[in-house]
């Protein structure tokens, strides 16, 4: 993938292992709506093939085709951190939102999922209804969330209405969602319970046998922003390093999302690597890059903030803390694993505490691995119902009707045409005048341009911004 991608709008092509697979577009603006939007096409597709992915779905029939598009801005995924997700494509090419909509006017497939930002989906919905205007058959058009729904639940699923799914990841997100839309009174047919594409993995085996073949390993899954403060930053840094001081027989690693200068879902002002820079280590603690389902294959305890790394973990049944340190609030995100068993501080770690999750809030969270007793879906069939919901929809008579967002010029006039104008469409979904061009590819130069644009703005986010606001303090 790495060296295709020296031409940001060349095609990677794979031959399809056999006549008429279902096709599937994935439309990402960072990696990890990368991630999330190519599993999730393979567990949803129509007739996929049970052997054709690790992902794949229960159904049969041949692999999907699946094209992947990454919408172009501050969070566009690097080389590396493609290289990292691990998740392939048959063709991959970066666009802006005009060029997506000129690509989806010309290309049939059966399903679209859009893995974006609130904002995104929304602009991206009326731009589809417009070029799909007067068509008998279009995509199935999906879309979801990446992991915990902590904060604007309102703002982004309202964002998010007019998609044929939306996603759920749990029954309790499926509930609330349901709730948002019938409480305006906008049509909660859409919502569909599925689970996070990208659980799995061997169950946690126990603890390392001492003298074994390796050490009892800690992991801190860190966030790009959360905290959002240096203090706090730089005090879970230090408590992760005063716990392998004192246990100098563990291996306590800090893993990252991603290096200096790379972005990710959230921005990213203070690296942890910055503020380690500072400290003086013992030899048993290191910083780790990589797939995060590699790292857990080796954890014996995850420790985060609200990461979903947390649910991965819980999924596999490792002792996993989701630390109080710093209080237990919204800006956190780590309310919500209130009532989960999980909630703990580094005092109590460090003393030898290990949590014991809640079962039936596990269960409601869709990461019980194999379901259990008190009702909760396996994990294997947690992508039915969507698959089913697709193949039903594609089998409309007369095809599939016009997308129709809650949001329109007439019941959000105040609010849509700027959501639409940062993706340089118009109120009607049309390329607004002046912005960039759809009616043909990028060229050499402005390639560069952009690159050289990109890297300006991840350096003003990392190094000035940071500076400015340090000296607004003084």
């Amino acid at each position: 993938m790495g060296k295709a991608w020296l031409s940001l709008s060349s095609v990677l092509s794979v031959p399809a292992s056999t006549a008429n697979p279902p096709r599937i577009a994935v439309l990402a603006d960072s990696d990890t709506r990368w991630k999330w939007g190519a599993l999730t096409a393979r567990r949803i597709a129509p007739s996929t093939g049970a052997g054709a992915d690790a992902g794949a779905g229960s159904g049969t029939g041949a692999a999907p085709v699946l094209d992947g598009f990454l919408l172009r801005g501050r969070a566009t995924p690097t080389p590396r951190q493609l290289a990292e997700v691990g998740v392939e494509a048959d063709s991959l090419r970066e666009v802006t939102a005009p060029e997506f909509l000129r690509a989806m006017a010309r290309t049939s497939y059966d399903v679209l999922v859009l893995a974006l930002v609130g904002g995104g989906v929304q602009a991206l919905l009326h731009g589809l209804k417009r070029v799909w205007e007067g068509r008998t058959e279009r995509p199935v058009v999906v879309t979801g969330y990446v992991g915990v729904v902590y904060e604007k639940l309102a703002d982004g699923l309202l964002l998010r209405h007019g998609a044929d799914l939306v996603l759920a990841n749990s029954r309790q997100d499926a509930e609330r969602f349901r709730a948002v839309y019938e409480g305006v009174g906008a049509d909660a047919s859409s919502v569909t319970e599925v689970a996070l594409p990208f659980l799995g993995g061997a169950p946690y085996a126990g603890e390392p046998e001492a003298g074994g073949g390796r050490p009892y390993t800690v992991v801190f899954a860190a966030q790009p922003s959360v905290p959002d403060n240096r203090r706090d930053r730089a005090y879970l840094l230090d408590r992760l390093v005063r716990h392998a001081r004192l246990h100098p027989g563990r291996e306590v690693l800090l893993k990252l999302r991603s290096k200096p200068g790379e972005h990710t879902t959230h921005i990213e002002e203070l690296p942890y690597q910055k503020l380690a820079q500072r400290l003086d280590p013992p030899p048993n603690f290191r910083l780790v890059y990589g797939n995060m389902g590699e790292v857990l294959d080796r954890t014996d305890l995850m420790v985060t903030v609200s990461s979903t790394a947390a649910l991965e973990s819980l999924h596999r049944r490792i002792p996993t803390v989701v630390l109080t340190d710093l209080g237990v609030r919204e800006a956190l995100g780590n309310h919500h694993f209130v009532g989960s068993g999980c909630l703990a501080s580094w005092d109590r770690l460090d003393a030898g505490h290990r949590p014991v999750p809640d079962e039936e809030w596990v269960t409601r969270q869709g990461v019980a691995a194999g379901g259990t007793p008190s009702g909760g879906a396996a994990y294997a069939t947690a992508f039915d119902t969507a698959r089913e919901r697709i193949t039903a929809l594609l089998g409309l008579p007369g095809g599939l009707p016009p997308l129709d967002p809650y949001y329109t010029p007439a019941t959000a006039p105040g609010y849509l045409p700027g959501v639409l104008a940062r993706h340089h469409l118009a109120p009607d979904g049309s390329p607004l005048p002046g912005g960039p061009a759809a009616d043909r590819a990028p060229g050499p130069v402005r390639q560069i341009v952009r690159r050289a644009a990109r890297g300006a703005y991840r350096h003003g986010v990392q190094r000035v911004a940071p500076v400015i606001r340090r000296m607004g303090e003084l």
